[in-house]
């Protein structure tokens, strides 16, 4: 998760679009992780938190927030992210692995 975050705080220009398809994509991944036993539950749910920050940027910026409040929001779940990543070990490790090459 903070390896996604990282990649879109890095464009130049965030859209909408591209947040609701990392959306997308984590919640796939982290129901893939969870069914086969990869991530516990509580990391499920935990990681749902990330998920839904990304919806609500989403929305935001569908809604023409500057750029920079969403830069905001973007570090806010990057902080968010690092301490679910020290809480669940390996977590982002697992939802990275799912992308493909």
């Amino acid at each position: 998760m903070r390896s996604c975050i990282d990649l879109l705080m890095a464009l130049p220009h965030i859209a909408g679009p591209r947040i609701r398809r990392e959306s997308e994509y984590l919640a796939q991944q982290l129901e893939m992780l969870r069914i086969n036993g990869t991530i516990t539950n509580e990391a499920f749910l935990d990681a749902g938190a990330v998920q839904g920050a990304f919806e609500l940027i989403a929305t935001l910026v569908e809604m023409g927030v500057t750029q920079n409040e969403i830069q905001q929001e973007l570090r806010n779940t990057l902080d968010r992210a690092k301490r679910l990543e020290e809480k669940h070990p390996g977590l982002d490790n697992a939802v990275e692995s799912g992308r493909a090459s």
